[in-house]
């Protein structure tokens, strides 16, 4: 008589079930309506993005006045 067939899943398969799972899950947690990002044009592109009397970039350039050590 022949031998029933075990049911086992060898690691190959079970690798496969895996990244299908994977994939199948990435898949549906796409966005749908994805926009790219704007490119800046020719005047925007040499437009100061910083604010030369902000607090920040003042504090920034007193620290960097201290004497060295």
């Amino acid at each position: 008589m022949a031998d029933p067939h075990k049911a086992t899943i060898g690691r190959r398969q079970l690798l496969r079930t895996g990244m299908f799972g994977l994939l199948a899950t990435a898949a549906t947690t796409l966005e749908t309506g994805t926009v790219a990002a704007e490119t800046d044009t020719g005047i925007g592109k040499r437009k100061a993005r910083f604010q030369a009397n902000a607090a920040e970039v003042q504090t920034f350039y007193r620290v960097n006045r201290y004497p060295k050590r």
